[in-house]
């Protein structure tokens, strides 16, 4: 896909906002002086100034976001596009070993689904929702399925119970080990996708560039 120009109307949550949006935040450089009395004029004594060590910056921890043209399509095209990271490893991950425990190059360290459920009258309004949220696609899909199921909570809305699609929600955050040692986050939402906790800019043009070749994340 050939990148989005940016201009004066390419404004964040637009369509045409298809590029990471970077932020960072840099550690300051602060110094503390301890100040006490004057030293008096002509006085071997010491002036009574202390100058302490000063913090020196090491890293810059930067983020970055890209809003979605149109949200991705149903849970089904979400799961497809956060495995095919994890299986292909398109970012160029290692694998790496912390306190004696063996890491794959990408793992997936959380993720939840919310599916929403609306009750309609005979006239199409709108007399009540529901809502589950689940730490699993399988418990999504049996969730969803259980709600639009529940005679009780269907007569307690006074409606005909609706999967409400367009307004389930979807989030997935996978953890990645660059070859250079730096370990950061990819966040997936149904709308969005977040570049969190990398200092090398060469990550976030690994993920953009891969990004660029999947339709759904246009």
């Amino acid at each position: 896909m050939k990148p989005a120009q940016e201009s004066p109307g390419n404004l964040p949550g637009s369509k045409e906002d298809f590029r990471f949006k970077t932020g960072s935040k840099r550690i300051p450089e602060s110094r503390r002086t301890l100040l006490s009395s004057s030293r008096p004029s002509g006085s071997d004594e010491p002036s009574g100034e202390t100058n302490m060590a000063d913090f020196v910056q090491k890293t810059t921890v930067k983020s970055a976001v890209r809003t979605l043209a149109s949200p991705i399509a149903d849970v089904a095209a979400f799961n497809t596009i956060v495995q095919s990271v994890i299986t292909d490893n398109p970012f160029a991950c290692t694998a790496y070993e912390t306190a004696g425990v063996n890491h794959t190059p990408v793992e997936k360290s959380k993720e939840n689904y919310v599916a929403k459920v609306i009750y309609q009258d005979t006239d199409a309004r709108t007399v009540g929702t529901q809502s589950g949220r689940f730490d699993t696609i399988a418990g999504f899909n049996a969730g969803a399925t259980a709600l639009l199921a529940s005679a009780d909570l269907t007569a307690a809305h006074g409606g005909t119970a609706i999967h409400d699609l367009a307004h389930d929600t979807y989030s997935a955050t996978l953890k990645c080990h660059d070859a250079n040692g730096e370990i950061y986050m990819v966040t997936f939402g149904r709308d969005s996708i977040s570049l969190t906790s990398y200092s090398d800019d060469a990550i976030r043009t690994r993920v953009e560039t891969w990004a660029d070749t999947v339709t759904a994340l246009a």
